[in-house]
């Protein structure tokens, strides 16, 4: 398992066997992201889709703070760039976050210290979020005088209409209880137990059959809250017809009867 190629923002390591931690790397900075951060996260994430010995990917950040979101350099430019430049730039951090959030591996969120803006953007384009309880979180653009545009349907996704709007309009910075609150994070732990509780979460997920896991995700991308309509029935009947039929679920099955682990489960 890795990836090949020189990372300027990232570290790539494997946590555990099947398990790929992406670190971003730029400590000083407290993980703010630029142009080659974003281009190198989309990157990593198409290397780690294509590599048939990664199951699960975790999403860290290097130092005392997970992301303070967008690099003000990056910003300033941005600022005094023409629109057209500005569409591309914006298009490509779009991009990033739509490729971590369809990620066909469960993506789980390793989060210590602080997560503003574009930090609470990955965040939420996560599939499972464990925070430290000294963890705080901010959708801060509106102080700066932009908005969290790219980032909110993945904070609405997450938390809901009203509260991401809340969040987004006064900029607040809640600590890790409320997030959780507000299901932002699924799990706050304290900072000596944050690897030991991610370690759980992943353990769960490599119980899941990869192929499973990959049809929910893809399934759940078209559901929406609301009336479930008869196309919605539809989807879901041919969804479960077409993946009962299939070699995993054969597996799965004789495994139970058995009392035996399924194939893809790794050994204790």
């Amino acid at each position: 398992m890795g990836t090949t190629g020189t990372w300027q923002s990232l570290r790539i390591t494997t946590r555990a066997p099947g398990v790929a931690q992406v670190t971003m790397a730029r400590p000083e900075v407290f993980n703010a992201f630029d142009e080659t951060m974003i281009g190198e996260l989309g990157a990593a994430f198409v290397a780690l889709e294509s590599d048939a010995a990664v199951r699960v990917i975790v999403l860290a950040g290097e130092g005392r703070h997970f992301s303070a979101g967008a690099d003000l350099q990056w910003m300033q430019r941005a600022s005094e760039a023409s629109r057209q430049w500005n569409l591309d730039d914006a298009r490509r951090f779009a991009a990033m976050l739509a490729r971590i959030e369809s990620c066909p591996k469960p993506v789980v969120a390793r989060l210590q210290g602080a997560a503003l803006g574009g930090g609470v953007g990955l965040t939420c384009a996560c599939d499972v979020a464990v925070a430290s309880e000294g963890a705080s979180f901010s959708v801060s653009e509106a102080r700066f005088g932009i908005i969290p545009a790219v980032i909110g349907p993945y904070v609405t996704n997450a938390v809901g209409k009203r509260q991401a709007r809340r969040l987004a309009l006064t900029t607040a910075r809640i600590g890790a209880a409320e997030a959780l609150a507000v299901g932002l994070v699924h799990a706050v732990v304290p900072e000596a137990g944050l690897d030991a509780a991610v370690d759980r979460v992943v353990a769960d997920l490599l119980v899941g059959a990869p192929g499973a896991q990959r049809e929910i995700k893809e399934l759940f991308a078209q559901l929406e809250v609301g009336p479930i309509t008869p196309e919605v029935r539809e989807l879901t009947a041919h969804t479960i017809a077409r993946v009962r039929g299939g070699d995993e679920a054969r597996e799965g099955f004789a495994a139970f009867l058995a009392k035996r682990p399924a194939s893809w489960v790794p050994e204790a």
